[in-house]
């Protein structure tokens, strides 16, 4: 069996219900239906960190963010971690990436610092605004004769604004980087990892784009009155003002219309992402490439989007925040149409790489390969009891340190060092209302899953160094 080649697509801060073929019928994603079609779905994936850098260092190493040491954004991922990239690099491929990376500090004007992450092609843009002179996509952008500042100023509506125009897009740029990479190396095994910054927000998709979605016709965001009285003071105050992102929400002054104008520009980025998918697909197609490409579709994090009062991301363990889009495809090797339903973690990621491509898979790593589920072999309805996800201190609210346990069925959030948690009965609350923490009845259950969070929190430990004996 040749290896394959990786085409890594991941999207930043897209929730799970963006994909028309699993379930939304406004997200216009012709591309990804076609990917779900032609490869395995996973519709229980969950990634183990809420915020950015300590969920991409996860995924990308197989190990868990506490296990990284990589567990806040702004932090540097310790040279001594070997990113998935790295090993394939090291197998013989040639890597490349084009996007967002975000293993380290890149604010107040720092340039994010590598480590040995394996890639030779390194076009690097952590977000559109030219923060930076080594911004490749502001680069590419003054070669096509303008830049950011010209493009960004379309007009701005309560909480949405108009944004740069599809065919100068920052999303549009990682595909032609894509496109250029999986060209220039036809014949020889490549890693390609595309990473966008959409549908982060803020929420300003390209005025064709947005055009498609009319919010009168988009959904209220999932909203109990009164729910805010059992939730933690950090969700409380998120609830009041979203002050953690640039382009500060004041949530609770906005309107049902404010919310639905939202929905409807978040769907408008996940589409403008849908139509580059497109054309990398079809590139891969055109270049004969498309049966020995192993690709990936999935987001780094989910996005609130309004539901429980809350916008972007924070200390918040909600499945919107948490549970992301993964689809898998190669051709041949991976079954069709085929939906996996059962608890996977993003954790698992780089061992299934790995195995598929006929790689060793370092003992480091704490992942479970998907390799059985994407080739039939597994019951779809089951690959982990339970996910388990972090938060210490990591973006906002520095006083915030939450770990997760969630199985099938409960949910359970532990705020160490405070009194506070969270606990959901799934089944007859899916959607996370009732928080029975301190409810006197749920005292057996907390008891009992309060248990299974410590166990989990001890049992994610490195692995390494290895034991060399028995003393």
């Amino acid at each position: 069996m040749t290896p394959p080649n990786i085409l890594w697509l991941c999207t930043d801060q897209q929730r799970f219900d963006t994909i028309g073929a699993l379930g939304n019928p406004l997200v216009r994603t012709p591309n990804l239906d076609r990917l779900v079609a032609q490869g395995v779905s996973f519709t229980n994936a969950f990634c183990q960190s809420p915020v950015c850098t300590p969920s991409r260092a996860s995924f990308l190493t197989g190990r868990y963010a506490r296990t990284t040491r990589c567990r806040q954004n702004g932090q540097q991922i310790p040279a001594d971690e070997v990113l998935v990239s790295r090993l394939f690099a090291d197998a013989g491929y040639r890597c490349g990436l084009a996007g967002k990376l975000h293993l380290s500090s890149c604010a107040n004007g720092r340039v994010e610092q590598r480590i040995d992450d394996g890639y030779d092609v390194f076009h690097w843009s952590h977000h559109p605004q030219p923060d930076w002179a080594e911004n490749a996509y502001s680069q590419w952008l003054s070669s096509q004769g303008t830049s950011w500042e010209e493009l960004y100023n379309g007009p701005t509506t309560g909480f949405v604004k108009e944004g740069v125009p599809a065919e100068f897009h920052q999303t549009t740029w990682c595909a032609e980087m894509t496109i250029d990479f999986l060209r220039e190396n036809a014949g020889r095994p490549w890693f390609f990892s595309f990473n966008c910054f959409d549908p982060h927000h803020p929420f300003d998709p390209p005025k064709d784009y947005l055009d498609h979605y009319d919010p009168d016709q988009m959904p209220l965001p999932k909203r109990r009155e009164g729910e805010l009285a059992e939730k933690t003071s950090f969700q409380r105050l998120d609830a009041e003002w979203a002050h953690n992102s640039p382009g500060e929400f004041h949530t609770s002054a906005m309107t049902d219309r404010d919310r639905r104008e939202v929905t409807a520009a978040y769907y408008a980025m996940c589409e403008l992402i849908d139509t580059q998918v497109g054309r990398i697909l079809d590139a891969l197609e055109a270049s004969g490439q498309a049966d020995n490409t192993l690709v990936i579709f999935m987001s780094d994090h989910g996005e609130m989007l309004g539901d429980h009062g809350l916008y972007f991301k924070g200390p918040h363990f909600y499945d919107e925040a948490l549970r992301v889009p993964l689809i898998l495809r190669w051709p041949g090797h991976f079954k069709e149409g085929h939906q996996v339903t059962g608890l996977v973690e993003l954790t698992d990621l780089a061992p299934t790489l790995l195995e598929a491509s006929g790689l060793a898979v370092p003992e480091r790593m704490q992942g479970r390969s998907l390799l059985p589920h994407l080739t039939g072999e597994a019951d779809p309805a089951h690959h982990r009891d339970f996910v388990y996800c972090e938060y210490y201190n990591a973006w906002t609210h520095h006083d915030a340190y939450g770990t997760m346990v969630r199985t099938p069925t409960e949910k359970i959030v532990v705020y160490h060092g405070t009194d506070q948690g969270e606990l959901y009965d799934l089944e007859n609350d899916p959607d996370e209302f009732e928080n029975l923490w301190d409810r006197p009845e749920e005292l057996p259950r907390k008891a009992r899953l309060l248990k299974q969070c410590f166990d989990a929190s001890v049992l994610s430990m490195d692995p390494m160094p290895e034991r060399l004996g028995p003393f």
